[in-house]
């Protein structure tokens, strides 16, 4: 706000507005404006880009408890994560900066009901046509009754496989896909950004931000640092082995 009326007062247009940062907050607010951050994005260079759209829209809106969405989240891996807790005033608790990968990373294959509202998934160590097809059996479990289906997802290589289209055409799945760069139009994609944030307890006696669940990832935040260097020494001071 100071900088804005800095500008506003002392720029080398024509026109210059001296304007307190009070009125110049209510304006702001009465027009509705806001400081934001500039946001990219790309237009989707699909030939059919309007057709698959209008395809979605309309099963959507004419039958939506028979529309499922499916998509890959990843990559996760198990990693400490700051959190917040009593310490003494000046001695946060820490956690390391880095830590091993024991068990690489891993993708959640999510499957979401429009019509139930409901969100559930397997996770796998990599995506594959063979782990999309098996989400794909889920999704036509939960409706058991034969009836059409309709599948939104994207135009990954590993979604439209020869085995995948035959097997949705023998068992009534219709698969939507999403124009190129227009992932926005799959509805699953609104419920992976919870899965970003991930509250954690802290129990007595815990690091601060570590699920009780996790012992080694416990047993890493409770991992001493090395002691700091002298200041000015570029390596550590080495000794000679005695003979």
């Amino acid at each position: 706000m100071r900088k804005l009326a800095d500008y506003l007062a002392h720029n080398h247009g024509t026109r210059r507005v001296r304007v307190g940062r009070e009125r110049l907050r209510q304006l702001l607010r009465k027009h509705g404006l806001t400081f934001q951050s500039t946001k990219t994005w790309k237009e989707s260079n699909d030939p059919d880009r309007d057709i698959k759209l209008a395809r979605i829209e309309q099963v959507m809106t004419e039958v939506p408890d028979r529309v499922f969405a499916f998509d890959e989240f990843g990559p996760l891996a198990a990693r400490p994560h700051a959190g917040a807790g009593w310490a003494p005033a000046g001695h946060p608790d820490r956690l390391p900066a880095n830590y091993h990968k024991l068990h690489g990373v891993r993708q959640f294959h999510g499957c979401y009901s429009v019509g139930d509202d409901t969100l559930w998934g397997v996770v796998h160590r990599r995506k594959s046509a063979a782990n999309t097809l098996a989400a794909l059996k889920s999704i036509r479990r939960a409706r058991p009754d034969g009836a059409p289906i309709y599948v939104i997802l994207d135009n990954l290589s590993a979604h439209r496989g020869a085995a995948i289209r035959q097997w949705a055409a023998r068992n009534k799945v219709e698969l939507c896909f999403t124009p190129t760069y227009s992932s926005w139009a799959n509805p699953i994609e609104a419920h992976f950004g919870p899965l970003h944030v991930h509250h954690r307890r802290i129990e007595p006696g815990q690091p601060p931000g570590v699920h009780q669940g996790h012992p080694r990832l416990s047993a890493l935040a409770q991992r001493k640092r090395p002691p700091p260097r002298r200041p000015g020494r570029t390596t550590p001071r080495t000794h000679p082995h005695p003979l």
